[in-house]
């Protein structure tokens, strides 16, 4: 006990208050045996705990009985796996090899589904779109609209919807421009008439084009874009065929409302409503036209103006009776009481 005393540490106390061994070879005798049997282990650069930062935990390094070095979380007090420092000490060029070979890949195969896309998907849905838009609402074309959903369907699903919503509107545009070069080189007394089976070809078109787009209108168009897809198209027609003739059109149209059968009146019903659902402002260029065929355009009605409608009603009635269009056999009628 008393060799064990002497071999202590004996500390005491300097006049600053300070702790200073007395026997300080000792000491450092002691130190260098305990250290001597534990290898020097550098710490790898790294992180040994998964999901862990470099430099930012710490843990301490103790041998097994194997001889491998293990790894104590400072933390935690948990031991981690034995890592193994190859795999630690990895070079950077390496590791960088790695991820650029991944990206590459990863490009390769997008640029393979690209191509795919060009060369097998959007050709076969251009031929049935050329179909759909050059039939009449009378005929019946085969087309296998199974088909082409399926085609919409797998370039949704392989990341293609912006890609195939551009073509579809480019596509759509191109045939609009050539639909508005023909009705430019149309007479003026045919021009409401083409231009109503310009606009009801379209419509009848995109009752099959829309719904074959389904799935990308309801995952792409609508979910992203927060629009729909008939809506973009028919405003395709306003911007590239109506606004476009309509300082033509409109004219013509007030001309033929004044002249009673000049144009039949289907026809004119169908291109007035037409453009009122185009852009319903056009309304305001033409009121007392657009008001023969869509209710409500004008204001409410008020008593005061009463005898203004009367005499407007008379002085239609004369004026069909003066184009030849008699009132008929009046024989019949009750007399008036005034008579």
């Amino acid at each position: 006990m008393e060799d064990m005393e002497d071999d202590s540490l004996d500390t005491k106390d300097d006049h600053n208050h300070n702790c200073c061994a007395s026997s300080s070879s000792k000491v450092r005798t002691y130190l260098r045996s305990q250290l001597s049997g534990v290898a020097t282990v550098r710490q790898p650069a790294c992180p040994l705990v998964p999901g862990g930062e470099p430099g930012t935990r710490r843990g301490k390094l103790w041998s097994g009985s194997t001889g491998g070095s293990k790894f104590m979380d400072s933390d935690s007090g948990s031991e981690s796996s034995e890592v193994s420092e190859t795999d630690c000490t990895a070079p950077p060029a390496a590791v960088e090899g790695k991820f650029t070979l991944e990206s590459t890949s990863k490009f390769l195969l997008n640029a393979m589904a690209v191509e795919d896309y060009r060369k097998n998907h959007w050709p076969n849905l251009e031929k049935a779109i050329d179909r759909l838009l050059i039939q009449n609402p009378t005929d019946h074309i085969s087309v296998s609209y199974a088909q082409i959903y399926s085609y919409v369907y797998k370039c949704v699903c392989q990341q293609h919807s912006e890609l195939l919503y551009n073509d579809l509107i480019i596509k759509l545009t191109n045939h609009l421009q050539q639909v508005s070069t023909h009705l430019q080189a149309s007479p003026p007394e045919d021009f409401i008439e083409n231009f109503n089976v310009a606009l009801t070809q379209y419509t009848a078109s995109l009752q099959c084009i829309v719904p074959v787009f389904m799935y990308l209108n309801k995952f792409y168009i609508e979910s992203k874009l927060n629009r729909d897809l008939r809506e973009d198209l028919m405003k395709l027609f306003a911007d590239c065929v109506a606004e476009i003739h309509l300082s033509t059109l409109m004219p013509l149209l007030i001309k033929a409302h004044s002249m009673p059968f000049q144009v039949q009146p289907s026809t004119m019903a169908s291109v007035v409503k037409g453009l009122y659902s185009l852009r319903p402002d056009w309304a305001k260029l033409a009121p007392a036209l657009f008001s023969g065929f869509i209710p409500q355009i004008n204001p409410p009605a008020v008593e005061s103006l009463l005898p203004d409608y009367a005499a407007h009603d008379q002085k239609l009635q004369m004026d069909l009776s003066m184009n030849g269009f008699p009132r008929g056999d009046q024989s019949r009628k009750r007399a008036s009481e005034d008579s």
